[in-house]
């Protein structure tokens, strides 16, 4: 409902303007939220220097043709307007909800749901996330990747674009050649986990190879040789690394799975080299670009970047960055919007990689930059076997929420203490990962995570659990509460009684919702869309400490239930758009 005020106080401010002679010349009209009022216009600010006029004196023109506007509007019917009122403060403008406003939004829950943005009409999107290397398990760091990836998807799916996921597999990297290598020496464990049992051959294989002292690298050699041979299709090299990639990515896609992650498409980069794809690419960039060679090897000069991008090895090899390219002209034919998640290591990459697809005639992708995360233990390796996997810190979390659940519920079932504690465990890692800006380092703390009194995920997730509760109890009573399936029951409920400052304010936040989507499918920004799942977790407390809902007189009982009803739907929906499970007990 936020949206239709906002587009309605466009429209009157606009008029305003006209009306008091003011021309922003394509200026925005400052709108923002704030604390002070619903919308606030700075817009006098803008135009005080070209008008030489005070902005408070600007202001006051403006609001006068705003009041007559509104005004008349509330004397047709007065439900016809959103805005109750705009007053001046100072050079600022405000705005104020009505109450067809706030009924409005309750209304429309009811009916429709919590509200679904529609800014992206059906426009196809490929975001590409976790892509980690095959070369063992998932840990933290992939973590924020994968969350993160797979948020935004929600998010523009919510927002009605048509969301395609895809995991880029590098198959032909030397860290796979290494692993393949292994795999072809070492036994490998059968009864581990496909990642987990890849990783084990992996780091033996780079002791092997750091302990090769012969003068013609033997061990080297050969991984480089096999290289070579996969890259040119040899069968039977071939056969080895499905093998070995496959293994991997099957454990890979467990760990995905137990976090309520999954990928549309898993895209291999051999396929661009085995199509010519990358050959072709690399005989464009010849003539587009500023090319020089050292000894055999390809260098692409681009323009404001100091490095270099390598394009082709001495041996006649690709590498990652040029398979990429390929990868990404391939997508752009496919899409409206390409979407990267990268990590702040991939920086240089990410601004070659955008800088050579421009020149190959490609629009480059949005990139989303997100910042390194660690455990208090410190760093992580996986070559050098210095990692917690993604698998055990799950383990960790959920073993830690079951304390806390067996120690608050000893009255629920062994079955349903696992279940909550499993939602609760993985609600909190996912939270945690998105609640800060992406290129802010996290050190990520499980006990943290856990704490209903850090506002979390547990804290938002137990305010759903407070409103099921409030609305099984009514239904215990005989209180008929299923106001979205029954919509005639609906039309009985006085929700105009609804104005309390705690009502108004949780209405208020309901509202919201729509608009917070909008605004992260276009800035691909989603701690604003987890603040406001802790805020709504927050608003909807206060109203539960202010306002009697189950023992309130019997018209005003109702109208809080309906209340109650819209904010389980929306903390439902936010929660589902952040990936986490909605427990209707806790």
């Amino acid at each position: 409902m936020f949206l239709q005020f906002k587009r309605e106080v466009e429209h009157i401010l606009k008029v305003a303007l006209d009306r008091a002679s003011y021309e922003p010349r394509g200026q925005s009209l400052e709108l923002e939220t704030g604390e002070y009022a619903d919308i606030t216009s700075r817009i006098a600010f803008a135009l005080a220097p070209r008008y030489r006029k005070p902005p408070e004196s600007i202001a006051q023109d403006i609001l006068l043709h705003i009041n007559e506007i509104v005004a008349r509007a509330q004397a047709q019917g007065g439900r016809r307007t959103l805005i109750s009122k705009a007053a001046a403060a100072g050079p600022y403008i405000n705005f104020y909800v009505s109450d067809s406003y706030l009924d409005a939004t309750l209304r429309g829950i009811i009916g429709g749901g919590a509200g679904t943005v529609k800014r992206g009409d059906g426009m196809r999107v490929i975001i590409e996330h976790t892509s980690a290397n095959p070369d063992g398990p998932l840990h933290i760091g992939h973590l924020r990747n994968a969350i993160i990836g797979d948020t935004l998807a929600r998010v523009l799916i919510h927002s009605g674009y048509r969301v395609e996921t895809q995991y880029y597999v590098n198959d032909m990297g030397r860290q796979v050649g290494i692993a393949v290598w292994g795999a072809s020496r070492l036994k490998l464990d059968e009864r581990k986990k496909g990642d987990h049992a890849i990783a084990e051959i992996y780091i033996a294989a780079n002791r092997l190879l750091e302990a090769d002292s012969s003068p013609s690298h033997t061990y080297q050699s050969e991984v480089d040789a096999l290289m070579r041979r996969y890259e040119a299709g040899d069968e039977e090299v071939v056969k080895q690394y499905e093998e070995v990639v496959q293994r991997c990515l099957e454990g890979i896609k467990a760990t995905l799975h137990r976090l309520n992650i999954h990928h549309d498409l898993f895209v291999f980069e051999s396929r661009f080299v085995r199509s010519g794809a990358v050959h072709r690419i690399i005989e464009e960039l010849r003539r587009k670009g500023c090319i020089k060679t050292e000894g055999s090897a390809l260098l692409l000069h681009l323009d404001g970047i100091e490095k270099e991008l390598v394009i082709q090895r001495s041996d006649g090899t690709s590498l990652y960055t040029t398979r990429d390219l390929a990868y990404h002209r391939w997508k752009s034919e496919r899409c409206d919007r390409m979407i990267d998640i990268f990590g702040k290591d991939h920086e240089l990459v990410s601004q070659q990689l955008r800088k050579a697809l421009l020149l190959l005639g490609v629009k480059p992708p949005e990139i989303v930059i997100f910042g390194f995360v660690s455990l208090p233990s410190g760093s992580i390796s996986t070559r050098a076997g210095r990692y917690i996997s993604a698998d055990e810190l799950i383990e960790q979390i959920e073993a830690k929420a079951y304390e806390e659940v067996d120690k608050r519920r000893r009255d629920l079932s062994e079955a349903k203490k696992r279940e909550i504690a499993r939602k609760v465990g993985i609600g909190a890692l996912r939270y945690d990962m998105v609640k800060v800006s992406p290129e802010k380092h996290i050190v990520f703390r499980l006990e943290d995570a856990l704490d209903i009194e850090k506002k979390g995920a547990p804290f938002i997730q137990y305010a759903h659990a407070r409103a099921s509760s409030i609305l099984r109890a009514a239904r215990e009573r005989g209180i008929n509460i299923d106001f979205g399936l029954d919509t005639d029951s609906m039309e009985t409920v006085d929700v105009a009684l609804l104005r309390d400052e705690s009502e108004v304010a949780l209405i208020k936040k309901l509202a919201i919702f729509e608009y917070v989507l909008e605004n992260a499918s276009s800035e691909l920004k989603l701690h604003p869309v987890a603040k406001y799942a802790r805020e709504l977790a927050e608003v909807f407390n206060i109203f539960y400490k202010n306002c009697p809902v189950l023992n309130a007189e019997c018209a005003l009982r109702e109208a809080r239930l309906v209340l109650v009803y819209c904010a389980k739907r929306v903390l439902s929906e936010v929660l589902s758009v952040l990936g986490i499970e909605s427990p209707e007990e806790m």
